[in-house]
């Protein structure tokens, strides 16, 4: 049997509904600057993730490769390029 992802959309939580529709109002937002595309295999980073209060105004937002989102578990490295713990 297929997996019925409508019903499972619908059934969400509210809070988590909102947040997705933050997070999609914020990739259109950086299409429409010409900094996202679709395919690109891009995702928009939320420097201070929406979980912690963050919002989805530009000065919060920035593009990531999709490896990088994943290997950082969704998190930026440093800026100086290394990272905190672990091997480097």
């Amino acid at each position: 049997m297929a997996r019925d992802y409508t019903k499972e959309r619908l059934a969400e939580d509210p809070q988590r509904r909102k947040d997705r529709a933050k997070r999609n109002k914020a990739r259109r937002q950086m299409i429409r600057e010409g900094k996202a595309h679709v395919g690109d295999g891009k995702v928009v980073n939320h420097k201070k993730a929406l979980s912690k209060g963050g919002s989805t105004k530009r000065s919060n937002l920035e593009m990531q490769s999709r490896k990088d989102s994943n290997s950082e578990g969704g998190r930026l490295q440093p800026k100086s390029g290394k990272r905190k713990g672990g091997r480097n």
